[in-house]
């Protein structure tokens, strides 16, 4: 736990009452030793907290209101991790599933390169793609708004992972919208989803 003794200079506490500060108010301050420093105790730090961090904002979603589907995005997560679950599917699509529409409220235009960007490092590409792509999928289902461009998806007909998105945009996420549907309870995922943060991370250059 981290230290709650009050520090005289106004720094914030360590998450390791054992670890070391780091000094100088800028990145170019900083020693190789102290970078050193830094990364070592970074990794721990995130090993510990990243998973805790990603289900605080879900959970925190948990009493939102609704601006008029039967459910909010918390249900709706749940909801679409439940079907995963209940169809076998292999536990990192179901923490996708959970973890799809972490941002919709947040960046509701671009929700799904937030949750595609978030899970990258953990994922397969396959994954990824959709999380990145399901948006554009979903406008194939609203069969009843004229203003929507239904066959938008076609521009990426040929691809790996086309049938995939398709597949998951139809069976957990345009449907997932039941109020009277059963859904399993956010604990039931939560070892999931720090299993899969527990993952050795990917990395990626910028794009």
């Amino acid at each position: 736990m981290p230290s709650k003794t009050a520090d005289p200079q106004g720094r914030t506490p360590l998450a390791d009452p054992g670890w070391a500060y780091v000094e100088g108010p800028s990145l170019e301050e900083y020693s190789a030793a102290e970078l050193a420093v830094l990364e070592r105790q970074r990794a721990v730090y995130f090993a510990e907290r990243q998973a805790a961090d990603v289900l605080r904002m879900l959970a925190g979603s948990a009493d939102d209101p609704s601006f008029g589907y039967p459910v909010n995005n918390y249900r709706h997560c749940l909801q679409s991790a439940s079907m995963a679950l209940r169809d076998g599917l292999d536990e990192e699509t179901v923490v996708v599933a959970l973890l799809h529409d972490i941002a919709f409220v947040a960046s509701p235009t671009a929700h799904g390169a937030v949750a595609a960007a978030l899970l990258r490092p953990y994922i397969s590409e396959a994954n990824h793609w959709m999380l990145l792509h399901h948006q554009v999928f979903q406008d194939f289902h609203m069969v009843g708004d004229p203003g929507v461009d239904r066959d938008a998806r076609e521009r990426w007909r040929g691809h790996a992972s086309f049938e995939w998105t398709a597949r998951f945009v139809a069976r957990y996420d345009q449907n997932a919208m039941d109020a009277s549907y059963d859904a399993l309870p956010l604990s039931i995922f939560e070892p999931m989803v720090r299993r899969l943060f527990a993952r050795p991370p990917r990395r990626f250059a910028p794009e």
